[in-house]
């Protein structure tokens, strides 16, 4: 976490006295333009940066309820209820949903899962309890839920026109495979599509590949890094596994101290990476894909997803430990499914991730892009 200087607190501690517009989860329900004035070109210091740096009685004062659990941080829901403005919060069992207009999260104590707009996010550590009241780690607060909803608060977002495009694997390393074809062949042809819309909106693109042949993860890194403006980078794959697994994930990389998605924490994990100096960018990012993918593989008829919703996690990849721009691997389907590998190759089902991604892109610089004071 950045320190927060004195000037990001004094607003945090303000905030805490002045009622919080309320914000619609912009990746979901596509409101950017509506943000409240209350937030518009204020310095994007952190809540929980300012929480961890107050002395015990100013947190008292401001009204935070912070507890410590195994020697970690937390931050009461009540808390967070207040802080965001929800209007309401409601527990049935270990469920709890807090709502207003615009976004309704759900948390359940004991899991790790939280959906905001019904778009999973899986946490870093669990949702825990002390007696009546639920809490919520610092590292998700700081790290997940803030740069979330209030994403024009993110440093180092900024303007960009520059999106680059990593179609994972290539040449001698194919990628997952299925009798339909490879992953290799239907990330290029998802790369394609995504950048011929981008050109069209005036984006400038680049791909780390054009054609079928191979780049180590360093190189990807390289041909990323070498580009000097502010730019996005989107890596695309789809997925294998068991015969059973299905549905679309999207990855960013874990803060220091958060473990790769699905292994213990290990010692490496504390160091920082290049890529975590974007850490709120790139869950901010991720969110505005994800939710947007999601939107695009609905049947208009029924009304159903043709595939499932697998979360927005934390991962130690090479490709997002080493570029330094706001970074996500995102990742289409299974291959290994019987259903979605049909669904994989079909033409339509890659028109509609390319137009997710597409739509995502200019959600997210909207959502980023620094905000005029109101007048």
């Amino acid at each position: 976490m950045e320190p927060v200087g004195k000037t990001g607190c004094h607003f945090f501690q303000e905030a805490l006295n002045t009622p919080f517009v309320s914000v619609k989860n912009p990746f979901l329900m596509a409101f950017l333009d509506r943000f409240a004035s209350a937030i518009r070109n204020v310095a994007p210091a952190l809540v929980a940066g300012c929480v961890v740096l107050m002395s015990p009685e100013a947190r008292a004062q401001s009204g935070w309820d912070i507890s410590k659990i195994e020697g970690r941080e937390y931050v009461s829901v009540d808390s967070i209820k207040k802080f965001y403005n929800f209007n309401t919060m409601t527990r049935s069992g270990n469920q709890i949903t807090l709502e207003n207009s615009k976004v309704e999260m759900n948390l359940e104590i004991g899991g790790m899962e939280c959906l905001m707009n019904r778009v999973k996010f899986v946490f870093s550590n669990k949702v825990e309890a002390i007696g009546s009241k639920a809490y919520v780690s610092r590292m998700d607060l700081a790290k997940l839920i803030d740069p979330v909803l209030r994403p024009n608060f993110i440093k180092n977002a900024g303007e960009f026109r520059t999106v680059i495009l990593d179609p994972g694997h290539g040449g001698k390393d194919p990628g997952a495979t299925n009798p339909l074809g490879t992953e290799a062949g239907y990330n290029l042809k998802v790369a394609e599509l995504v950048r011929s819309q981008l050109l069209l909106k005036g984006f400038k693109v680049v791909m780390t590949r054009n054609t079928d042949h191979y780049l180590s993860l360093q190189e990807r890194v390289s041909v990323a890094n070498k580009v000097m403006e502010n730019a996005i980078y989107i890596s695309i794959h789809f997925n294998s596994g068991g015969n059973a697994a299905r549905g679309i994930e999207t990855f960013t990389l874990s803060p220091p101290g958060v473990a790769h998605y699905g292994r213990d924490v290990v010692a490496g994990d504390a160091q920082a990476r290049a890529g975590n100096e974007h850490d709120s960018a790139n869950i901010a990012l991720a969110t505005a894909v994800h939710g947007s993918v999601l939107r695009n593989v609905i049947d208009t008829k029924t009304k159903k997803s043709y595939t499932l919703d697998r979360g927005i996690k934390r991962a130690r990849y090479s490709v997002l430990t080493g570029v330094k721009h706001p970074a996500i691997l995102f990742e289409g389907g299974f291959m290994s499914h019987p259903y979605e590998a049909k669904l994989i190759n079909n033409a339509a089902y890659q028109k509609a991730i390319a137009n997710g991604i597409v739509s995502a892109v200019g959600t997210y610089l909207n959502a980023v892009r620094p905000k005029l004071a109101a007048q």
